[in-house]
């Protein structure tokens, strides 16, 4: 099986010579994994969210003239098969890279912690207005920590 260290290098590779995608998706990667661990996820449980943190927008260039939603799982699991994860990691994956933006669906603790983590990072990098995070926080945000986190970035009061 292989390590979050060679996912994060394909990763790199794959979109080498764009640097902001590998920024976003290192950042999501760091709140997802920081997240995760104050929740007290299993390590099974982890090692999805950090799977997914770290593919959650692969099939952004495809999705510059489709969705990604559509075009992210399929090079997802691509990539996690060729890395010898496992099946039952890669379906899971493949789901939430394909729901990380369907808000409406979230259907477990480690696709909440990815979708928390994802609009930290774009909150930030969209120069979102407060009363804009505050609201998305207000009706999205579940986990202790990642209201904890998002308070803090952006100083927001309860």
């Amino acid at each position: 099986m292989a390590s979050m260290s060679q996912l994060t290098m394909a990763m790199v590779t794959l979109y080498s010579g764009d640097p902001k995608r590998i920024q976003h998706f290192m950042k999501v990667y760091a709140f997802a994994k920081m997240i995760a661990e104050e929740e007290q996820l299993g390590a099974k449980q982890r090692e999805i969210v950090e799977a997914a943190a770290l593919v959650h927008d692969i099939g952004i260039h495809a999705a510059e003239k489709k969705y990604r939603e559509i075009e992210g799982p399929p090079i997802a699991r691509a990539m996690l098969m060729a890395l010898d994860f496992s099946p039952a990691l890669i379906n899971r994956v493949c789901d939430m890279v394909a729901h990380h933006h369907s808000y409406d669906k979230i259907d477990e603790v480690d696709l909440q912690i990815l979708i928390e983590a994802d609009f930290m990072v774009n909150a930030y990098e969209d120069g979102l207005p407060k009363r804009n995070i505050k609201s998305f926080r207000d009706k999205i945000f579940r986990t202790e920590t990642g209201i904890h986190y998002l308070n803090e970035l952006f100083a927001l009061e309860n």
